[in-house]
């Protein structure tokens, strides 16, 4: 990144609220005015956090399920350690994250998903945008095995022409669905998210 990027991130009002409120990433925020809105996630839920890296939106699910509740949080990079929230280093996609979850779960389902991934970005906006959807299409995959009947997903991905036939498909699979831009989000980014909820098993 840019010197000139890195000027304006510190003059952003999240970026700096986010380090007054001790918060990982900037992108807390986005989840905490999702769930002001939509009610994603409540007191006592099973939360699991798919790219949970470097931990924000874990942060804010974890205040919001309290000690009552649970997060599971999975990333392919380590995360520092969070009160309240149990992780595991690997692929969303692998057997290994499938088995940890089967055993921590034994037999429970999760109340949300949700979601914040990103591809690495390459600057060519078609292969952004393509390789976004594939990991929204993952979490999606990821959602169904592990929802309950009538829960909720959040996905982010990069608003393009393969944005209407994910949204076509998550809703025939959920009674409510969104698509949402939080107002921590930046207004140069083309980044979307999909609210779903009341999964239908």
């Amino acid at each position: 990144m840019g010197k000139g990027w890195q000027a304006e991130r510190k003059r952003d009002h999240y970026y700096k609220k986010a380090k007054i409120d001790d918060y990982r990433s900037r992108a807390a925020f986005k989840l905490e005015q999702i769930n002001d809105r939509f009610k994603i996630m409540r007191e006592g839920d099973i939360v699991i956090d798919l790219g949970a890296c470097p931990g924000g939106w874990s942060q804010i699910a974890a205040e919001i399920v309290g000690e009552t509740g649970r997060v599971l949080a999975v990333d392919i990079k380590s995360i520092e350690p969070i009160e309240n929230v149990e992780f595991f280093r690997g692929d969303v996609r692998s057997e290994d994250v499938q088995n940890w979850l089967r055993e921590i779960l034994d037999g429970q389902y999760a109340f949300a998903v949700i979601s914040d991934m990103s591809p690495n970005i390459s600057g060519n906006y078609s292969v952004d945008h393509a390789r976004s959807m594939e990991l929204a299409e993952t979490a999606f995959e990821f959602a169904q095995k592990h929802l309950k009947n009538g829960g909720n997903m959040v996905v982010k991905f990069f608003d393009g022409d393969m944005t209407k036939a994910f949204v076509d498909t998550v809703k025939l699979h959920f009674r409510n669905v969104k698509r949402y831009s939080p107002k921590a989000s930046r207004s140069s980014s083309s980044e979307i998210y999909i609210i779903a909820k009341g999964y239908k098993k």
